[in-house]
């Protein structure tokens, strides 16, 4: 059975399969619907809601207050120069595969990369100490998504 957190995520990407890229709720409303605490809404919102999830959060509070959530619709070439600046220098698991798990919801990549993504930055397949392996996460993430960029963009290219 899905935890609460679970149902509320669902519940929400559920509401942006009806076609709008922009969503505005309230935060008691929700917290209602679902007989839990405004706290447990904010939580779903900052753990599954998030940048590397392809999410924009933005918080207005007082009486009126709502919460919009954008939902980003890039371009893949423009979404995945845009993961190279996001990664950094040096990135997490969970971050990463936040990202990894977003490409493959947008269908930027396949479910095969995907997992080729996973298997190259997993902390076990990483065995150095931190926060090194973070760095190096970073610089393999980096790595595939530009052979991703490459190949999008030579995609067109005529070979001799």
């Amino acid at each position: 059975m899905p935890n609460l957190a679970d149902v509320i995520e669902n519940f929400i990407k559920a509401m942006f399969d009806e076609g709008s890229n922009i969503l505005e709720i309230q935060r008691n409303e929700l917290a209602s619907k679902f007989r839990c605490a405004p706290s447990q809404i904010n939580y779903v919102l900052t753990t599954r809601f998030t940048l590397e999830r392809g999410y924009i959060v933005e918080s207005r509070r007082g009486g009126g207050g709502y919460i919009r959530i954008k939902k980003l619709k890039i371009r893949d070439d423009e979404f995945l120069r845009e993961i190279i600046e996001l990664v950094g220098d040096s990135i997490s698991s969970s971050r990463a595969g936040d990202l990894v798990e977003f490409m493959l919801e947008e269908g930027i990549i396949s479910r095969r990369e995907a997992e080729l993504f996973r298997a190259a930055i997993n902390r076990k397949n990483l065995d150095v100490p931190l926060p090194e392996r973070d760095r190096l996460r970073a610089r393999l993430l980096k790595a595939m998504v530009a052979a991703l960029l490459g190949y999008e963009e030579n995609k067109g290219a005529r070979s001799l």
